[in-house]
């Protein structure tokens, strides 16, 4: 039987994407499997570095920045070590749709020389490697956003002027802050998938356990900083994006709200829908590498290049308050803190995390209350029908393209149901409003409980019910979308590993079905080892305070785990 002609372009282009990784980084022999080699972060990967290289790739942001912006490490020098490290790791998990390291290496020297003739940096990120998801434009590298059907094309449009040519705002910003772009990162097919597969790379294992998925649809960024192959990138997140493959990772990532980052000349799935609208944010190794990057971007003024950049620059004010209360509140911080949604109670690993975290925050004299707002699987069901609100037309288009096969993980409809009229989509919209306003209202009223003069400072609670998932066992999008629906500011901070000898079952009543189905999933063997991380959220537009918050906290939840 003849192979379909689209799975020949999709293995064309997956050998082209292995074929650009120089020979001198090829992993000689056989890849382990992951029974014979599970965890392949720390020193399995080192193991075809050297010391050099590893000082490097596993200094954070911040201290690679401040080391290339005052002249004591070159851009060439780092941009080849992330280079090699991410070679290493498309190898070992499936992470990169694109490579373009020679490009980089033009940057960077460009870099050096711009620094030995000025005796200046460019920008606050000269010569700091930044990996990008594979949705933002970059001249003279393809975007495929996964789709067999976008390979050769802009978008799918062939022969479209804009191939390689079109450059994202996002893009813009940071060449202009001093970055070094390297490679694109593998996202699902459609990006609506908490796991990360698609026809073209099949799928992007989990980092620290291979048995495991590294989350989606930012999951290929996920497992590159993971395995230290990038300080810190880009993802977006319209329904936890970010946020799950941070956490599935053991990283930090945030969600900020609407019009924060810049998303103009970005590809996207069912482009056009504002109902939930997807955003642009950092993933990183550290809590301080999120803010450096977050702030450089906000630096360049993204508001004159994208309309629905809100112009609000980086609030000093916000931050030095919030480290005041963070330091010195005699009446201390109020959290809010959530151990399930209603429908479904995490897996062993994930409960254990939030105890540790509320262990922490207890033991630092701050307030915790238990957090019972309007129901999230009522923003859960608004965020579902917005991601479906066309009947599924944009990604079935794309997929005819080529033909090519949808994959079972994609979790809005591919079969076609029909199209909502604008009525329908109106009322949709009312109805977000008011859960929105009923939300507020919660959060306001929690000012009775802090004892602080002030409503709860920030919220505690899981990602998703389990630590990673095995393929095709992604339970809910419940515990992450609401944030989307509500459009809040949410980071991830990771909090410890599943333990088999810690983390196990024990008997208790179900809350649905869906519980009973999942818990029955979850095996202790298969997800030791997997990274258990929390979100912590605040209101809308709080990306200051949340991030300090997460610093603060971040830093005292690793001193107790350690």
């Amino acid at each position: 039987m003849a192979i379909p002609a689209w799975k020949q372009v999709a293995e064309t282009k997956r050998q082209s994407t292995l074929d650009a990784i120089p020979d001198k980084w090829r992993i000689k022999g056989p890849i382990p499997s992951a029974t014979e080699q599970r965890d392949v972060t720390g020193a399995y990967i080192q193991q075809f570095l050297t010391e050099r290289e590893i000082e490097i790739t596993e200094t954070d942001a911040v201290g690679i920045t401040e080391r290339t912006t005052t002249g004591q490490w070159t851009a060439v020098e780092v941009t080849e070590a992330f280079c090699h490290r991410a070679a290493l790791a498309h190898q070992l998990v499936n992470c990169l749709h694109e490579i373009f390291f020679d490009k980089a290496l033009e940057t960077a020297r460009a870099l050096d020389a711009y620094f030995a003739q000025t005796g200046k940096p460019l920008g606050p990120l000269h010569g700091l490697p930044v990996s990008l998801k594979d949705q933002f434009h970059i001249p003279g590298v393809e975007t495929t956003m996964g789709y067999v059907g976008w390979i050769n094309t802009f978008q799918g449009i062939s022969n479209d002027p804009r191939y390689l040519t079109h450059e994202s705002e996002l893009v813009k910003e940071l060449r202009a802050a001093g970055a070094v772009l390297y490679c694109k990162t593998s996202v699902p097919m459609t990006l609506m998938s908490g796991e990360t597969m698609n026809n073209i790379i099949n799928y992007t294992q989990n980092p620290k356990n291979r048995f495991l998925s590294s989350g989606g649809s930012s999951g290929g960024e996920g497992a590159l900083i993971a395995l230290r192959g990038s300080p810190g990138g880009f993802g977006t997140d319209i329904g936890g994006s970010i946020r799950v493959p941070a956490a599935f990772n053991g990283l930090y990532g945030i969600r900020p709200s609407v019009g924060r980052m810049p998303y103009e000349g970005a590809a996207n799935s069912g482009d056009g829908q504002n109902t939930v609208l997807s955003v642009i944010g950092p993933l990183a190794t550290s809590t301080r590498g999120l803010t450096l990057l977050f702030k450089s971007v906000l630096g360049q003024s993204p508001w004159l290049g994208d309309p629905g950049v809100l112009e609000i620059p980086w609030r000093e004010e916000v931050e030095k308050e919030t480290r005041g209360l963070v330091e010195g509140a005699p009446e201390g911080l109020a959290f809010g803190i959530m151990y399930d949604d209603g429908e479904i109670e995490p897996h062993p690993p994930i409960k254990r995390a939030l105890k540790i975290v509320e262990d922490t925050v207890r033991g630092l004299g701050h307030r915790l209350i238990k957090w019972e707002p309007p129901s999230h699987h009522t923003a859960a069901n608004i965020a579902m029908r917005a991601y479906d609100l066309d009947g599924g037309a944009d990604v079935r288009q794309n997929f005819a393209l080529s033909g090519e096969t949808p994959l079972p993980q994609v979790v809005i409809d591919t079969t076609g149901s029909p199209q909502k009229a604008a009525q329908e989509i109106a009322a949709l919209n009312v109805e977000k409003r008011e859960y929105q306003k009923r939300y507020l209202d919660y959060w306001n009223s929690t000012t009775q409980l802090t004892g602080t003069g002030r409503p709860v400072d920030a919220v505690i609670c899981a990602c998703a019910p389990h630590a990673s998932c095995i393929p095709t066992k992604y339970a809910t999008v419940a515990y992450t979308s609401f944030i989307n629906v509500l459009d809040y500011t949410a980071v991830v901070l990771p909090v410890t590993n599943a333990d088999k000898e810690k983390d196990v079952v024990q008997e208790r009543a179900y809350l649905s079905e869906l519980d009973r189905k999942t818990d029955g999933e979850y095996d202790a063997d298969v997800y030791d080892g997997a990274p258990a991380g929390i979100q912590l959220f605040g209101r809308r537009l709080q990306e200051e305070k949340i991030l300090v918050l997460a610093e603060y906290l971040g830093e005292k939840i690793k001193k107790a785990s350690a």
